[in-house]
């Protein structure tokens, strides 16, 4: 990394380098071993763009129908209508992303779980359940 900012620097001039985040491109700043990147949420959003999820749907016998989704197979639920399984599908996933963000430095090691990460953020960039639903291909 040739573009790497020094954290005293950033700390000096914070109002310009957030302006530069948002507005320019991403920064990555080193402090002491540590170095991190900063961007913007619409940055993150486009990154994040690619993780979205599939459903597995099945139509049961009394006409209810059942759902998981494939890249976190652990969501499920059930509706009477396909509409309202997905709305139920998407909650199961905000609370699960809620969850996972409070236990990330559990959850982000976990070998189980590590790579719900940037499916987890990606819905966390979402204002609001409608938006979670159109991540999920039905």
């Amino acid at each position: 990394m040739n573009t790497v900012l020094n954290a005293t620097e950033v700390r000096q001039s914070w109002g310009s380098f957030i302006d530069a985040v948002t507005h320019e491109r991403p920064q990555f700043v080193r402090r002491n071993r540590d170095t991190f990147a900063a961007l913007s949420l619409s940055e993150l959003t486009t990154i994040l763009s690619a993780y979205t999820f599939t459903s597995n749907i099945t139509e049961e016998k009394d006409g209810s129908f059942t759902g998981s989704l494939n890249e976190i197979p652990d969501i499920l639920a059930m509706g009477p209508t396909r509409e309202e399984l997905m709305e139920e599908l998407a909650n199961n996933l905000l609370e699960y992303a809620k969850e996972y963000f409070e236990e990330y430095p559990l959850y982000s090691k976990s070998p189980n779980r590590k790579s719900h990460s940037p499916y987890i953020l990606h819905v966390l960039t979402k204002d609001n359940l409608d938006e979670v639903i159109k991540l999920i291909d039905a």
